[in-house]
């Protein structure tokens, strides 16, 4: 579907778009102007991208196909496969209440009454939808199609919607006053808590989720994990979008679904947790779990850290740093 350009969405959100770039802001025709830049507005989400660094179908929509520059492999790996996956799995779902609540559990959410709270990396918005209810305004960004997801699926929210690169916004200093990057800086190509550096200069409050390397887990977890690992490094390059959603489902059944099966007969002998994949998948429906293990399989970049890289490299950043022993691994809050 073509997307259409309109401001109308923004029309009465300008003080917050002025406060957000901290600079004068107006709308001129379909497009946001600040004092550096001018941005097209495509169904509600202010495009923050270059030309040649937007999703292909977006350049088509902006009559921008040949823009000069290319595409660097990783940008267009990552748009591909996150827009992919988000437009298969696009629907908000009773599971994600209970996934929510996992990671927000260092949160107090009365804290945010009243406050601009930034999703980075929003996907679908599944976390923003469960946030909206307590915070006064979101920003929601994410550098592929999935933004337009998030756009219908909070479609009643008090909400400002980009596609951007979230280490590259050209925002003001502390533009929210809490934000939070959940399950993104282990794709992308910097390090991973080098990233978190990057996100400081956004909200003097941080909830970050990295997948972690195994370090709490007993040996076999990482010896699998290299077997695991080398497939993804496979799978990650197949466009098919039939074969990405088939070989997902069976994955989801033939490994992650009969895992979940031995964990719960090692579980009456409180063993539960040495079967991979138990404790993160018991009880999730099959759909959710294909969705994940195609979140796992298709991604070009993954980067694992430990609770000690985690303690060692960000303390001395942060006068407050707090990370939860309970899954999912690893997930924490920083404050300055």
């Amino acid at each position: 579907m073509p997307r259409q350009l309109s401001a109308a969405y923004y029309e009465d959100k300008l003080p917050a778009l002025a406060d957000l770039f901290g600079s004068p802001v107006r709308l001129d025709g379909t497009h946001l102007v600040t004092g550096n830049g001018r941005y097209p507005i495509v169904d509600d989400v202010i495009v923050l991208l270059e030309a040649e660094h937007r999703p292909q179908a977006l350049r088509t929509s902006l009559a921008d196909g040949r823009a000069s520059g290319r595409q660097d492999e990783f940008g267009d790996l990552v748009q591909y496969s996150f827009g992919q996956e988000w437009e298969h799995y696009h629907q908000i779902v009773a599971e994600h209440r209970d996934e929510f609540a996992q990671l927000f559990d260092l949160v107090a959410l009365d804290s945010l009454r009243g406050l601009r709270v930034c999703d980075l990396g929003c996907g679908i918005g599944r976390w923003a939808h469960f946030l909206a209810p307590h915070c006064r305004e979101l920003v929601l960004v994410d550098f592929s199609d999935a933004i337009f997801v998030a756009r219908r699926n909070l479609a009643t929210a008090n909400a400002l919607f980009f596609l951007g690169d979230v280490t590259r916004l050209p925002f003001r200093q502390d533009f929210a006053d809490f934000a939070y990057c959940i399950g993104v800086l282990h794709h992308l190509p910097i390090p991973a808590l080098q990233a978190v550096r990057i996100l400081t200069n956004y909200a003097p409050r941080l909830l970050i989720y990295v997948y972690y390397s195994l370090d709490n887990r007993p040996w076999h977890y990482r010896f699998l994990f290299r077997a695991v690992d080398t497939l993804r490094r496979r799978l990650c390059r197949v466009r098919d979008p039939r074969v990405r959603a088939l070989v997902a489902w069976v994955i989801a059944a033939a490994v992650y679904k009969p895992l979940v099966g031995v964990g719960h007969l090692f579980e009456a002998a409180g063993r539960g947790h040495v079967i991979p994949l138990f404790e993160a998948y018991r009880g999730k429906s099959l759909r959710r779990i294909e969705q994940d293990a195609y979140d796992r399989f298709f991604t070009s970049v993954e980067q694992r850290v430990s609770k000690q890289q985690i303690v060692d490299e960000l303390s001395p950043l942060f006068t407050r740093l707090s990370l939860s022993d309970r899954q999912p691994y690893w997930h924490f809050v920083c404050e300055r």
